[in-house]
């Protein structure tokens, strides 16, 4: 006796199509990346194009009307004095913050990609930094660096360097202050590289290295001449992340020091901020925060394509 199969839409009594809608790429596809865009258009578009639509305009926080101006508010963007000064000060904070993150981060993933005892633990301190809110973490360093309570004073003066009941006015003076604001955020950005760092460090095949030993390779032959080769993708990847992060920074700089002493820690991003919402001119405001976007645009192109480059190499 023979068994005649029937087709699957008779046994299940159900279209197979009709069961399985959002298995259809056609339709799941778009269901998955929707919330996404959403979010993409309302945070990051419609801001961008509400700032564009500013620096052309002579808004101001006083007024409802949007008079198209032209340039004008580019050109009063840059005829002020400190405008040179906080696009300087954006240049050093960044560049000098990055390079430390990058030496740092490096050391730390080699650390914490090896086997000890009390890994995870380490791996959980390295991390705090990252998971604390940046004004939690900018208040915490204000106390810390405080010109009467600040603990470095006692070890400054167990060690000499300031007489006894000295101080050192960290956010007092240009150099201490920019120096500060540096160190906290390198200590933010570090755990981020870190974690990116690890994992380009665990997707580099062991026998790669196992057979530069055999063939007498040591430890620093090994490290500049096929890790860090390796590895330097990646490392474009956290460089471009921390660029981004700290060259559109404002809370470490708003919170630590205010700009100050002066405006010697002042730069583009809290600038921007106390022109446009502050001072409550939103076209110089927007003008300012515009001359990050052609310079983190042409950046971010460079370093990926460097970074693609040395993946086809």
């Amino acid at each position: 006796m023979t068994v005649t199969e029937r087709p699957a839409q008779t046994i299940t009594g159900k279209p197979r199509r009709a069961r399985y809608l959002l298995d259809r790429e056609r339709l799941l596809g778009p269901a998955l990346v929707t919330p996404a865009v959403v979010y993409l258009v309302l945070v990051v578009a419609y801001p961008l194009v509400l700032a564009f639509l500013y620096a052309f305009s002579d808004v101001t926080t006083g007024s409802q009307s949007l008079n198209f101006v032209g340039f004008q508010t580019f050109i009063a963007a840059v005829k002020d004095p400190v405008f040179l000064s906080a696009l300087t000060n954006t240049v050093i904070f960044t560049a000098i913050s990055q390079f430390l993150v990058v030496v740092l981060s490096t050391v730390l993933a080699f650390v914490l990609t090896a086997n000890f005892r009390g890994r995870w633990f380490v791996r959980f301190l390295v991390l705090m930094p990252w998971t604390t809110p940046v004004a939690l973490s900018a208040v915490i360093w204000l106390w810390m660096l405080d010109s009467i309570f600040s603990p470095f004073d006692w070890f400054a003066q167990v060690l000499g360097i300031v007489p006894p009941g000295g101080h050192i006015v960290f956010l007092g003076q240009n150099g201490l202050a920019m120096g500060s604001v540096i160190a906290l955020q390198t200590w933010r950005i570090l755990p981020l590289a870190t974690v990116i760092l690890m994992a380009g460090l665990s997707a580099i095949p062991a026998d790669v290295n196992d057979a530069a030993e055999v063939d007498g390779a040591g430890f620093w032959r090994r490290l500049f001449g096929i890790t860090l080769p390796l590895l330097s993708p990646v490392m474009t990847v956290a460089l471009l992340f921390g660029i981004v992060f700290t060259f559109t920074d404002m809370a470490v700089v708003y919170v630590l020091t205010g700009g100050g002493p002066g405006n010697a820690t002042q730069v583009l991003s809290s600038w921007a901020f106390y022109k446009g919402i502050n001072g409550g001119d939103l076209g110089v405001g927007a003008a300012d925060a515009l001359f990050m976007f052609p310079v983190l645009l042409g950046l971010a192109a460079l370093m990926l394509r460097l970074a693609s480059r040395a993946e086809v190499g």
